[in-house]
């Protein structure tokens, strides 16, 4: 039987400790999302101080959600913050326009989770990336998840799976990355 690609993630390790209670686990998630989300606050009439209210509101939301049980796993928690930034960024910029027309709106309960189209946009790719690692065969498969999920070094992967050196690693990533494209690329054509 195959392991799910979720216990293989930084994610599934960053929601254990998330689930109990360690605050540290926020660090990395804000680290690697700042710069996604610095570029989307200034792509988007913001400024920096913006894209960090958004990028620690939106860790705050994903907190929130775990710690109450009410998180489900259906994208990468990048995928996640992101979205729920872009949300929080979209409901300021919809409040400020109609301060601007005069007409104060009252905030209602907020969901800054991503929208349903959204979950089910990212739950397909998610769904067809697992069945075209499926396809590439069983080193590929190990070695992309190594090297994307896992976050392992060229040198530790060639150590694990017993390639001669990190430069043929290397090589053979860059091979198996085309073959996943074309084989993702097939089976987008038969989804669609």
């Amino acid at each position: 039987m195959k392991s799910p690609l979720f216990f293989l993630t930084t994610d599934a390790r960053i929601l254990d400790l998330i689930r109990k209670g360690d605050e540290e686990a926020l660090v990395p998630l804000y680290e690697s999302n700042r710069r996604p989300i610095l570029n989307y606050a200034l792509r988007n009439n913001g400024t920096a101080d913006d894209a960090q209210d958004l990028l620690q509101e939106s860790l705050v939301v994903l907190w929130e959600r775990v710690r109450a049980g009410k998180f489900e796993y259906k994208a990468r928690l990048s995928t996640f913050i992101y979205a729920t930034a872009k949300n929080i960024w979209s409901q300021r910029l919809r409040k400020k326009e109609r301060e601007v027309a005069g007409g104060l709106d009252p905030e209602g309960d907020q969901d800054f989770s991503p929208s349903v189209l959204e979950t089910l946009i990212e739950s397909e790719r998610a769904r067809l990336v697992r069945e075209a690692l499926d396809r590439i065969g069983e080193q590929c498969r190990k070695l992309l998840l190594l090297f994307y999920w896992e976050e392992l070094s060229m040198e530790e992967i060639a150590q694990k799976l017993g390639f001669a050196n990190a430069d043929t690693v290397k090589a053979k990533k860059y091979q198996c990355k085309k073959a996943l494209e074309k084989v993702l690329g097939t089976l987008q054509e038969h989804h669609e």
